[in-house]
C-alpha cells in the first residue's frame, strides 16, 4: 500500500489524507479517543494524547522499551498503526501494578539507567500471567525482545524467576 508522508497530509492509496481520526480503545481500564493520523504508530498516538508512561526508544521495533500489552499480548507499540488497535484493550506500564517484580528487579541489580525497565516489566507480566512458574528458557524468551545496555540479563532472568516462585505460593 503506497504510503507518503509530508507538510500537506498522508498519501494513502492515491487519497491526500489530512484529517486525523479518532480510535478509540482501553488503556489501563480506561476508554480512550486517540485523534491520530491514519499511519500513526500505537506509541506516537499514546504520546501524543499526554498518556507519557510508554517511551519512545528506537522506534523501529529493536529495543523493546515501548512494549505494551494490547489484549494480553505483548507487542512493540511502535510498530503497531494506531488504527489497528481500536476497541482493544492496552495495558501500559503505569496500569500495570508490580511492585513485587520492581523490588525483584532492583534486589537483582536489575535497575540502572532505567530506559529499559517499562518494557521489562511489560514483558514479565504477560510471562507470569500464565501462572506457574517458567523456566529459565522461557524468561529468556520472553524477554528476548527488551535490550539493555547497563546489566545484562542474569538479574532480570533471576528476578523474573524469584517473582513467579513467589506467586505461585
Amino acid at each position: 500500500m503506497p504510503v507518503a508522508g509530508g507538510a500537506r497530509g498522508w498519501l494513502i492509496l492515491g487519497a491526500v489524507v489530512e484529517e486525523e481520526v479518532e480510535v478509540v480503545l482501553g488503556v489501563d481500564g480506561v476508554e480512550v479517543v486517540l485523534r491520530c493520523l491514519p499511519a500513526s504508530s500505537l506509541l506516537r498516538a499514546l504520546r501524543d494524547a499526554g498518556l507519557t508512561a510508554t517511551p519512545g526508544g528506537c522506534e523501529q521495533g529493536e529495543c523493546g522499551s515501548c512494549t505494551v500489552l494490547v489484549d494480553g499480548v505483548s507487542v512493540c507499540a511502535c510498530l503497531v498503526n494506531a488504527g489497528t488497535v481500536a476497541g482493544c484493550e492496552v495495558r501500559t506500564v503505569a496500569g500495570l501494578a508490580s511492585p513485587d517484580l520492581e523490588a525483584a528487579m532492583a534486589r537483582n541489580g536489575t535497575v540502572q539507567c532505567g530506559f529499559c525497565t517499562p518494557g521489562f516489566v511489560v514483558s514479565s507480566e504477560a510471562l507470569l500471567a500464565g501462572g506457574g512458574v517458567p523456566s529459565r528458557d522461557e524468561v529468556r524468551e520472553a524477554l528476548a525482545g527488551n535490550l539493555c545496555r547497563c546489566t545484562g540479563y542474569a538479574g532480570l532472568v533471576e528476578a523474573v524467576m524469584e517473582v513467579a516462585r513467589e506467586r505461585a505460593g
